[in-house]
């Protein structure tokens, strides 16, 4: 028998709480929205959210930017990409992660994905070899995080830097340690769907003084960067000021002002998110009919959505699959399509990039289903949303066996 449809709508976000809402209507009731637009002894709302992240994050250095994206094409400017240069990232994430390769002036150079999620060590190194790229945009895709201890190794070895893209893993740890402390930078998203919801924005954070005075002038700070709250001392701005063009995309008053309170908050979300995490996991793991990504002991997750694997799926089967769920009221984004839906693509549909031949990728990716957990669901709703996903592989199993 079919479970009951489940009602609750998978793309809404918990509401702001009276504390974020005061500080905008604060915010609001000045009129100084720009951030650099303060009256005399007074700190900006973007400035104090910069101390704040940097601080929660354990790195002398933030950025707050307008958008995830924005941080990633920043860093990889201030990083020094010259036109036309490779760089490696994952062949498994979204779109806007080549996408500010391309914008920075770079190739991106996919490397290969594993059946838990994360991207290939192996096929990583081959191609840092190949390639004698400078760069890694290792994307934590889904909030699965590879082993950084090997990544560390790696690109000590053949001489790239790492930056972190973090959109998923904001507060997630590897081996006790956050992600993002890994590399020369981090690059986290504040859009709604993420761990701290301002509609769009981004943080970038680093403990390289250099690179964070290059990409503050380049984030349109004209030469206002002391009134930044996470900033290095104003000699590292000497001579970069002069030399780096300004790139405009600094966050305002009105979001720094909404994410403060919430970043507060953020350490109880990420328990609250495991916890629904872990009862959808519990019941699909159960089942016997998925192959779910294998957690490390060394990683500590932040459970915002959860993928899961029919290896050996057909297309017609993985439609089928999802408008099962979809009529129980399910949502599930499959990797697999060839064609982008929404928020969801694979490299095939990135026609700004040259194509590679990613067939690890591709056989993993046909039997990737993806759905996202907010915090808008109960423990009751996750284990309800769980049975349905379920009993949809249960039709798939019977038809395969008739």
């Amino acid at each position: 028998m079919a479970p009951q449809p489940f009602t609750g709508a998978f793309t809404q976000q918990e509401q702001l709480d009276d504390a974020a809402i005061a500080a905008a209507v604060r915010v609001m009731k000045t009129g100084r929205l720009h951030r650099y637009n303060t009256v005399a002894g007074e700190t900006s709302e973007v400035a104090l959210l910069e101390a704040e992240f940097a601080a929660w994050q354990g790195v002398p250095y933030c950025l707050a930017c307008a958008s995830g994206g924005y941080a990633m094409h920043v860093a990889l400017l201030a990083a020094g990409l010259r036109p036309g240069e490779p760089v490696l990232t994952n062949a498994f994430t979204l779109s806007p992660v080549p996408g500010a390769i391309v914008n920075a002036g770079g190739k991106p150079l996919l490397v290969e994905c594993t059946r838990d999620l994360v991207i290939d060590l192996e096929d990583l190194e081959r191609k840092a070899v190949s390639s004698g790229a400078r760069f890694l945009l290792l994307s934590h895709m889904r909030g699965h995080i590879v082993d950084m201890d090997r990544i560390v190794a790696i690109a000590d070895k053949h001489g790239f830097e790492v930056i972190e893209d973090c959109a998923h893993t904001m507060g997630a740890q590897w081996g006790g340690r956050k992600s993002g402390n890994f590399g020369l930078a981090a690059c986290f998203s504040t859009q709604t769907y993420k761990h701290m919801n301002s509609g769009e924005g981004g943080l970038l954070t680093s403990d390289d003084p250099e690179f964070m005075a290059r990409a503050i002038i380049l984030s349109g700070s004209y030469m206002l960067y002391e009134r930044h709250g996470a900033a290095p001392e104003a000699e590292y701005f000497e001579q970069v000021r002069l030399e780096t063009p300004n790139c405009s995309g600094r966050m305002d008053n009105l979001r720094a002002a909404i994410l403060r309170p919430q970043l507060a908050g953020l350490t109880a979300n990420i328990a609250r998110w495991n916890d629904r995490y872990y009862t959808v996991e519990e019941v699909l793991q159960r089942s016997g009919l998925f192959h779910l990504p294998e957690r490390p002991a060394a990683e500590s997750p932040v459970g915002s959505s959860i993928q899961f694997l029919i290896e050996g799926i057909s297309e017609a089967d993985a439609r089928q699959f999802v408008s099962d769920a979809k009529a129980l009221g399910v949502e599930l984004k499959w990797f697999g399509d060839a064609n982008p839906v929404a928020f969801t693509s694979n490299h095939h549909s990135w026609r700004f990039l040259d194509d590679q031949h990613l067939p690890q990728t591709d056989e993993v990716l046909s039997g990737v289903f993806d759905m996202r957990i907010p915090l808008t669901f109960s423990l009751e709703d996750c284990a309800h949303i769980a049975e349905i996903v379920v009993h949809c592989g249960r039709l798939l199993a019977l038809k395969g066996a008739a």
